[in-house]
C-alpha cells in the first residue's frame, strides 16, 4: 500500500519560480502562522465560487495565451465518472466530454466539499498553471503535484489535469476523515526542508485544514523564506506552504477570515422566575472554552460555554467539543423581556452579539383564590390555592382573622391547578382552620410575594362563628355567607351557597356577577344547617342559581346585599372555565401554524401546532422535506393553544427533528383531517442545512 502522506508533497522548491501576485496592502512574512495557515471554514467552503466566477477568475489571470499553447482558462479535457466514496467523503463525479478546467474545478469542489479557491491556489503554487501563458503537456500531467514526491519522479497513474484536481481534493478529504497521521492537530515536529540537516521545530497545529496542508507538503518555511516572500531564501528554505498562504491571501483575502467568536442560540424559554438559555459559541483563535454574557434587559451575567458538544466538534474539526452552554438567568421585569447573548472574544477580534430574543416572563405578583371561608366548631376554616409566578416552589399565604395573622404554606396537592399551570406543578393548595371566638369576624387571605411584584389580597370576607343568639335590631352589620360551589357545564355555570343579614331574619338578596354582568337573586332556599347554626334566623337563606355563560374563562363574584344600614359583602370570587358544547364533526379542515424551521448539524427542526376543529383529540401532521414526508402526532402540551381554544385542550403542539443532507431543502407541514374535509397545508419554508 502506497503511503500518500509521503508522496503527495511536490513543489517544495520549484514553486519559487512562480511570481507572487501583488495587492494594495503589502503582505509580511511575520503574519505567517505555521500552526494556523488557513481556517477550516475557508479550506472547505465549497460554495465560495460559482463555475462562472471560476472561469472569470481564470480569464483575469491570463489575458493572452502564447501562440501554440493552451492556457488553463481555455483548457478542455474529457472526464470519466467516479462513484461516490464512503459517507462523508467525496460524492459521485459524473464525467462528460470536453469539460473546461473551470467546470472540472467546480464539480470537484462540490463532490469533495473543498473550496474551489483552495484548488486554484494549489494549481498555482504547485505548477504555476493559473497564470501560465505557455503551459506544456508535462505541466498539465502533474498540475497539482499529486503523486510527485520531492525525492523521486511522479507516478504516471495520476497524470492529467482531471486526475490531478480530483485526486488532490480526494486526498484532502481522506486526511480529514482519517486524521491520525504524522501531521495532525496538536504539537508536531515539522521540518524546514527535505534535507534533514536543515532541522525542524515544533509546530502547534491548530486545525485540520492546516494539518492537511502539512500532510500534502510536509515542510514549513524558515526565516529566510518568510523574509523574501516574492523570491528565494537560503539552501534550507521551502516554499510550498508559504506560497499557498501568500497566493490565497493576495487573491482571496485572509486565509483565516474573521477572528471574532461565532455560535448559535438554540433556545430561550421562560421558566418560573427565570429564562433558560441554551446554545454554543466558539472563538476561532482558540480551542478553549470561552465566556458568554447573557443580558436580561440591562442586567448581565457571565457564564462559560464549556459543556460537551460533539456535534459542534464534528462541524468544526480542531476546535474541541467543550463549547456548549445551558444556563438559567433571572427575569428582569414582568411581561416581555429582551434576552441578549454575547460571545466574549479571546485574542484578536471583538465580542459578538449572537442574538436577542423577546420572551414573556413567568413572573409577577402572587395569584390564587379562596375557595371557602366558613365557620366550624371552635373556629374558621379557610381553603384555596396560591402560587407566585416567580417560583414553582410552594408559596406562603397569610390568613388574618380580624387583626391576628397566621402564615400558612400553600403546599397541598391541587391537580386542577397543576393542569392549568403545568410549569408550576400541583403543590399549591391550602386548608387551614384558625381558632376564633363566637361572633362576626373579618377573614382576609394574602398571597405573599417572593420575586417581582408585591403581596396580593386573595380575598376578604366576613364569617360568623356560632355562639350567642344575635339580636334582631338593625345595627348596621354587613351580611355574612359563603359561596360553597361554582360548577360549570356547556355554556352555563351554577353558583350555590348561603347568605343572611345579621340585622334581619328575612331572606336577603345576593348579586352574582359573571365578569362585569350582574344578576340579582334571593337567598331563600331551605338550608336546615344554616338554621341550626343561626337559630334566630330560620333556614331560608340558601341559593343555587344557574347562569348562561359563553365557553371560555370567566370571573364569578357573589355579593350579599345589605337590607339596612351598613355595606354589602363580597362573599367570594372564583375563576372558572366554561366548556363548549360537544364537538360534532362538520367536515372542517385543520388549522395550525409553523412557528419555526431551524437547522442544526445535519438536521432540520420544525416547531408549531395543529388541531382539527371537529375533534378535541390530537391530530396527525405530515412533515415533508422536499418530496419525502414523515407522519407525526401533534400532541405536545401547548397551554397557549388550550387557552386560545378552550374546548380543545392543550395537547396540539409538535416539535420534530428530521435528518437532512447538506444543502437547500423545501420543508412543508400539513395538518391531517380526522374526518370529513380535506387536509391543510400549514406552511412551507426553504432552509439550508
Amino acid at each position: 500500500m502506497r503511503i500518500w502522506a509521503l508522496i503527495v508533497c511536490g513543489a517544495v522548491l520549484s514553486s519559487v519560480l512562480v511570481s507572487l501576485p501583488t495587492r494594495a496592502e503589502a503582505l509580511s512574512g511575520s503574519d505567517f502562522d505555521p500552526g494556523y495557515i488557513i481556517s477550516d471554514e475557508k479550506f472547505f467552503d465549497s460554495g465560495s465560487m460559482s463555475e462562472i466566477q471560476i472561469q472569470s477568475f481564470l480569464n483575469s489571470k491570463v489575458t493572452t495565451c502564447k501562440t501554440g499553447y493552451t492556457c488553463l482558462k481555455d483548457y478542455r479535457v474529457s472526464t470519466f465518472t467516479r462513484a461516490a466514496v464512503e459517507p462523508g467523503h467525496c460524492k459521485a463525479y459524473i464525467g462528460a466530454e470536453n469539460e473546461l478546467a473551470s467546470r472540472i474545478i467546480f464539480k470537484t469542489a462540490q463532490a469533495c466539499g473543498i473550496n474551489p479557491q483552495t484548488l486554484l491556489v494549489l494549481l498555482e503554487k504547485e505548477t504555476g498553471l493559473v497564470g501560465a501563458t505557455s503551459p506544456t503537456d508535462g505541466t498539465y500531467r502533474k498540475a497539482m503535484g499529486y503523486g510527485c514526491p520531492d525525492t523521486s519522479v511522479c507516478d504516471s497513474a495520476f497524470y492529467g489535469l482531471y486526475n490531478q484536481i480530483y485526486k488532490a481534493a480526494w486526498q484532502f478529504r481522506q486526511y480529514n476523515n482519517y486524521p491520525d497521521r504524522q501531521y495532525r492537530i496538536g504539537s508536531v515536529s515539522v521540518g524546514y526542508h527535505p534535507n534533514s540537516a536543515c532541522g525542524s521545530s515544533t509546530v502547534k497545529i491548530f486545525n485540520q485544514a492546516t494539518a492537511n496542508l502539512y500532510n500534502y507538503t510536509p515542510y514549513q518555511p524558515n526565516a529566510a523564506s518568510l523574509a523574501n516572500l516574492g523570491g528565494t531564501g537560503d539552501a534550507c528554505s521551502s516554499y510550498g506552504n508559504r506560497n499557498f498562504w501568500a497566493f490565497f491571501t493576495n487573491w482571496f483575502g485572509s486565509t483565516t477570515g474573521s477572528t471574532n467568536p461565532f455560535g448559535n442560540i438554540e433556545e430561550v424559554t421562560a421558566t418560573p422566575g427565570n429564562f433558560r438559555v441554551r446554545g454554543w459559541a466558539i472563538d476561532p483563535d482558540t480551542s478553549a472554552s470561552l465566556d458568554v454574557h447573557v443580558y436580561v434587559g440591562p442586567a448581565g451575567k457571565s457564564f462559560q460555554a464549556a459543556l460537551e458538544r460533539p456535534d459542534v466538534s464534528a462541524a468544526y474539526p480542531g476546535r474541541g467539543s467543550k463549547h456548549g452552554f445551558d444556563v438559567t438567568v433571572p427575569v428582569n421585569s414582568t411581561g416581555p423581556n429582551d434576552v441578549c447573548i454575547y460571545a466574549i472574544n479571546q485574542g484578536p477580534g471583538a465580542n459578538v452579539l449572537l442574538g436577542c430574543r423577546t420572551v414573556n416572563a413567568l413572573s409577577g405578583p402572587p395569584i390564587g383564590a379562596v375557595d371557602g371561608a366558613s365557620a366550624v366548631t371552635g373556629g374558621i376554616r379557610v381553603t384555596g390555592w396560591a402560587l407566585d409566578p416567580d417560583t414553582a416552589d410552594p408559596s406562603t399565604v397569610h390568613v388574618y382573622v380580624d387583626d391576628v395573622g397566621k402564615a400558612v404554606q400553600a403546599q397541598l396537592s391541587r391537580p386542577d391547578i397543576g393542569r392549568i399551570y403545568p410549569a408550576y406543578g400541583s403543590a399549591h393548595g391550602f386548608d387551614e382552620t384558625i381558632a376564633a371566638s363566637p361572633g362576626s369576624h373579618s377573614v382576609c387571605v394574602y398571597g405573599m410575594n417572593t420575586g417581582l411584584g408585591s403581596t396580593t389580597v386573595l380575598n376578604c370576607s366576613t364569617v360568623v362563628v356560632p355562639g350567642a343568639q344575635p339580636t334582631m335590631t338593625d345595627s348596621g352589620r354587613a351580611p355574612i355567607g359563603n359561596v360553597e360551589a361554582v360548577s360549570t357545564a356547556p355554556n352555563s355555570l351554577k353558583v350555590s351557597g348561603w347568605a343572611l343579614d345579621p340585622d334581619t331574619a328575612l331572606p336577603i338578596a345576593v348579586h352574582v356577577y359573571v365578569d362585569s354582568v350582574g344578576v340579582a337573586y334571593t337567598a331563600n332556599r331551605d338550608r336546615p344547617d344554616i338554621g341550626a347554626a343561626y337559630p334566630g334566623y330560620g333556614s331560608a337563606h340558601g341559593f343555587a342559581e344557574t347562569i348562561a355563560a359563553s365557553a371560555g374563562p370567566h370571573r364569578v363574584c357573589a355579593y350579599g346585599i345589605n337590607t339596612g344600614a351598613g355595606g354589602h359583602t363580597l362573599l367570594s370570587c372564583k375563576d372558572v372555565v366554561v366548556p363548549a358544547p360537544a364537538i360534532v364533526d362538520q367536515g372542517r379542515a385543520p388549522v395550525g401554524n409553523v412557528e419555526s424551521v431551524a437547522v442544526g448539524a445535519g438536521k432540520i427542526s420544525v416547531v408549531g401546532w395543529a388541531l382539527d376543529p371537529d375533534t378535541a383529540s390530537s391530530i396527525g401532521v405530515h412533515v415533508y422535506v422536499d418530496s419525502v414526508g414523515v407522519a407525526y402526532t401533534a400532541n405536545r402540551d401547548r397551554p397557549d393553544i388550550g387557552a386560545a381554544y378552550p374546548a380543545y385542550g392543550p395537547a396540539h403542539g409538535f416539535v420534530e427533528s428530521i435528518v437532512a443532507a447538506a444543502g437547500s431543502h423545501r420543508v412543508c407541514v400539513y395538518g391531517i383531517n380526522t374526518g370529513a374535509g380535506g387536509h391543510t397545508l400549514i406552511g412551507c419554508q426553504t432552509v439550508t442545512v
